[in-house]
């Protein structure tokens, strides 16, 4: 994986490569989720691609097996890097994904990561809406075995998580995380958020990070200082350097 990916979380594609271009953020890994994937289709994928991005197709899998198998075959012919799927689906829809990956490829097959809980929920939610008896660093760390027992190459988790599934997995068992912000950024519908200090601290690979490049004044300086605060330890808010 790469270390971060821009997400683009735009309405439709003239907005996503215009802020691309304008931004001079050619090359730049990128995740393209639900939204601009259901508005655009494959052709986002295909211009992404022809670009040179990286790309992450974040469209969180979660359907019977042979449905999801059918449907990886289909999103690994678009040649993206990475997908993921919703671990909640089960080993043999994990099994499947990875069998429909390995089908629709003409190389190396899209990595795949598993969703453990999204970064919006929270103990509270866990318990009372979804009706689990358990903390959520016990359901994270049972469904990153689960994914990885499955044959899933990582997980998306919260920062939060991340050391426990490490313990539990390994260094080799990929770990990307969302819900990040730097320090005096809104936390929008996240609850379970990091800054990218906090995250490589941790032993993340990955980050994804979405409005606080997108809506920042300079969204490439932005996405400059970002990556170099996760790799290398650096604090780093509105420009200067700690």
């Amino acid at each position: 994986m790469n270390p971060l990916y821009v997400a683009l979380d735009f309405e439709n594609k003239q907005q996503t490569l215009k802020f691309l271009e304008m931004n001079d953020l050619a090359k730049v890994p990128v995740k393209v989720g639900m939204e601009l994937f259901y508005k655009e289709g494959p052709s986002i994928i295909k211009e992404l691609k022809q670009s040179e991005h990286p790309v992450f197709l974040d469209l969180k899998l979660h359907d019977i097996p042979a449905t999801v198998k059918r449907a990886m075959k289909n999103l690994a012919s678009l040649e993206v890097d990475v997908v993921n799927v919703h671990t909640q689906g089960g080993s043999r829809m994990i099994e499947s994904a990875i069998e429909g990956l390995t089908e629709g490829s003409q190389g190396d097959r899209p990595l795949l990561l598993a969703v453990t809980q999204l970064t919006s929920t929270d103990e509270t939610m866990l318990k009372k809406e979804l009706l689990t008896n358990h903390s959520m660093e016990e359901v994270v760390a049972h469904y990153a075995q689960l994914s990885k027992n499955s044959g899933a190459d990582g997980v998306v988790c919260s920062v939060k998580e991340v050391k426990q599934i490490e313990k539990n997995c390994g260094s080799d068992f990929l770990k990307l995380t969302p819900g990040i912000r730097q320090a005096d950024d809104d936390l929008h519908d996240q609850v379970r958020v990091a800054t990218p200090y906090e995250a490589g601290l941790t032993g993340s690979q990955s980050i994804v990070v979405g409005r606080s490049i997108t809506q920042a004044k300079d969204p490439r300086r932005t996405y400059d200082q970002i990556k170099e605060e996760f790799l290398h330890g650096k604090k780093q808010y509105r420009g200067s350097v700690t």
